[in-house]
């Protein structure tokens, strides 16, 4: 690791690595809520075409990408309040114009080799040059400090919507807010992820925190801490191997999903064969019954065949130590916001 952090130009990527970890899961977590996952996607061939833009004019590709998916982000999200057209079809619109564009004006570029072109599309963070860095960084710090600030206004339109205006929340403000970040967020991380890959680093590392977390502010916890391990392995994975960053950082994303998929599935068929078994007995546990009473937060246990049993409705649950009833579903305790919980964000 240390020959590692003695070059310049890892460091650097060490660095985007990061705040292009943290930063992507977090506003993917509230596209996931809204079920508009794909919008990164579209937003990104939208990027392209601003990346297109940047190297015909010879001006910088960065910032001609970031007007391009700015103004795509806010037109997607004008287009579906005003309900002319549905999401799904400007986000279809998005794609191929946007790709289109980009494909034509990179053909009559003769400064831009496949190479490079690659870079932007898949990812190629050792290739980014300093002023790159800078102006990632300046855009990812924007991106986590605003998604922070606003998260509980966030969640709360992207959870309902129609409440949350009807109790004065501006519905179309954070939307557009949300849709901006998204889009900042993208090209943020063309150069480590590339504009083709970006939406799985905002998902897939959600899709992992849901399997692990029981609350909303523990999954995006749980989240970024995933897409952070996920960037800064892929980065010097990619580097030891000769591979893309971008597809990398990904695979290992996937990776762990799948891992994670795996042992929760375990995990979960255990505790359902701990809690039938529990529940598999005649005996009437209570004052008298001759079992040890364990008094556990607002109840009983009772030891029994050295299992700690609670009386509950008609049957008994299984429970360990601290833990809490094995039976509880998955809307429990997931961090759901009921419309008392938007009323008080709204004030």
């Amino acid at each position: 690791m240390s020959e590692l952090l003695a070059l310049d130009f890892m460091r650097q990527a060490l660095i985007a690595a990061v705040l292009v970890g943290l930063a992507a899961p977090l506003v993917g977590a509230f596209l996931v809520q809204r079920r508009m996952s794909l919008i990164g996607d579209g937003i990104g061939h939208v990027a392209l075409a601003g990346v297109a833009v940047g190297i015909l004019t010879e001006s910088m590709p960065v910032l001609t990408a970031l007007v391009a998916a700015v103004a795509a982000a806010i037109g997607v999200e004008v287009i579906r309040a005003a309900g002319r057209t549905s999401g799904d079809i400007a986000l279809a619109v998005m794609f191929y114009g946007g790709i289109a564009l980009g494909v034509v004006l990179i053909s009559k570029s003769t400064s831009t080799s496949p190479g490079n072109l690659t870079g932007y599309l898949f990812g190629a963070i050792l290739t980014t040059s300093r002023t790159d860095i800078v102006v990632f960084a300046a855009l990812a710090v924007v991106v986590v400090t605003v998604t922070w600030l606003l998260r509980h206004r966030f969640f709360a339109v992207a959870n309902d919507e129609e409440y949350a205006r009807a109790v004065g929340l501006p519905v179309m403000g954070y939307n557009i807010a949300l849709s901006v970040l998204t889009a900042v967020t993208v090209v943020v991380s063309m150069r480590v992820v590339g504009l083709l890959l970006i939406t799985a680093l905002m998902i897939i590392p959600n899709a992992t925190a849901q399997l692990v977390s029981r609350s909303f502010r523990s999954s995006l916890a749980w989240a970024s801490l995933i897409g952070v391990a996920s960037s800064v392995s892929g980065v010097i994975v990619s580097f030891y191997a000769e591979t893309p960053s971008g597809g990398t950082i990904v695979l290992l994303a996937i990776g762990t999903f799948l891992v994670v998929s795996v042992v929760s599935a375990l995990v979960t068929r255990a505790r359902r064969a701990a809690h039938e078994r529990a529940e598999r007995h005649d005996h009437e546990h209570g004052p008298v019954c001759g079992h040890p009473a364990v008094p556990h937060d607002n109840h009983v246990d009772y030891l029994h065949d050295g299992h700690r049993h609670a009386p509950h409705r008609d049957h008994y649950d299984e429970h360990e130590d601290a833990g809490h009833h094995e039976h509880a579903g998955p809307a429990e305790g997931r961090g759901h916001t009921t419309h008392e919980d938007t009323e008080e964000i709204s004030r």
